[in-house]
């Protein structure tokens, strides 16, 4: 392994993106890995605040940036709430760096992708953005309406995260249609009502009882039971528009991806849904609440596969070439 020298140190200083991309060429299988990381994490960050919230803990940490006026972590007198609460917020840093890792990654793909980069780095700033948010829900002691954004913003994570793990799986040419117009059209449409089921189960969580600490918080100000009676209704029609799209794809003879894609969707939809009305009819049994945001997100997902699916990008042979700082480090004579 060669020595660095001072310029090589001045030059990873400067950009060591650019330092690592010109030392390091990740094979396609290790960038695919690290989007999938990062989706991956992405999920996994729905689940453990949802953990937080079902557990009551989500004032566990009365404060932020730091957890107390006092101490930047949990302490043995705030027991498990504070130590549920802490976790979430450290397992930020565990989706920073497999955020980071995937950025790292396409960044030093060869050649250079752009687009997919992008991706990464907007994922960083959605993490970055999210955090904050989630400091303004402790702060405001957990005001419903912060609570939903803070989950809209992590589905608006998952969404890109989903298509960076796509894009890794695919080339740089210009995308060629799997479908006809009408299909895309409907495929639009399904995403558009699953987009809306998410944002209305985010009414129904900011209505009903689990609060996030304590009975004494905030709720939203709808009446729980209309709310989730539309909630049930579109989510009956992300199905209905799912067993129709599979209707159509085959009677037009479509490829396997996007047929594929289409049964995944309707199959964990059914999962979803099977749950969603047992915890309605068990009085929502906290590890039943938990499965249901779990599958919300694969839900989002499976969505969004089903989109991406109508479409294929070819691989390039002649690739987009990196920044031109990038041609400025590790040059030796």
């Amino acid at each position: 392994m060669p020595k660095l020298t001072r310029a090589d140190a001045v030059a990873a200083a400067r950009n060591p993106l650019a330092f690592i991309a010109a030392r390091w060429t990740p094979t396609p299988r290790t960038v695919r890995r690290a989007a999938f990381a990062a989706l991956v994490m992405s999920v996994l960050i729905v689940v453990t605040g949802g953990a937080v919230r079902l557990t009551g803990s989500g004032l566990g940490c009365p404060t932020w940036p730091k957890c107390t006026d006092d101490s930047l972590t949990a302490t043995s007198e705030m027991g498990l709430h504070g130590a549920i609460e802490f976790g979430n917020r450290m397992l930020t840093y565990v989706l920073c760096a497999a955020v980071g890792w995937a950025i790292i990654a396409a960044r030093s793909a060869k050649p250079y992708r752009r687009g997919l980069t992008r991706l990464g780095w907007a994922q960083f700033w959605i993490v970055m953005s999210n955090a904050v948010l989630g400091g303004i829900v402790v702060l405001v002691g957990l005001n419903p309406y912060t609570v939903a954004a803070h989950f809209v913003a992590t589905s608006a994570l998952i969404a890109v995260a989903t298509v960076m793990w796509q894009r890794a799986r695919e080339g740089d040419g210009a995308a060629r249609p799997l479908a006809g117009k009408a299909v895309q059209q409907l495929v639009w449409f399904l995403v558009a009502a699953s987009a809306l089921l998410i944002l209305v189960g985010t009414v129904v969580t900011g209505a009903g009882p689990h609060a996030g600490d304590s009975s004494e918080v905030e709720r939203m100000p709808v009446d729980w039971e209309n709310v989730t009676k539309l909630h049930a209704v579109l989510a009956w029609i992300v199905v209905t528009l799912t067993f129709a799209l599979w209707f159509v794809l085959k009677a037009v003879d479509a490829p396997k991806g996007p047929l594929n894609r289409t049964r995944d969707l309707f199959l964990i939809l059914l999962a979803q849904g099977v749950i969603g009305y047992v915890q309605y009819f068990t009085d929502l049994p906290e590890i039943l609440v938990g499965l249901h945001m779990f599958g919300s997100a694969l839900v989002w997902i499976a969505t969004l596969r089903v989109l991406l699916a109508l479409r294929e990008r070819p691989h390039e042979e002649i690739g987009i070439p990196g920044p031109t700082a990038e041609a400025a480090v590790g040059t030796r004579a």
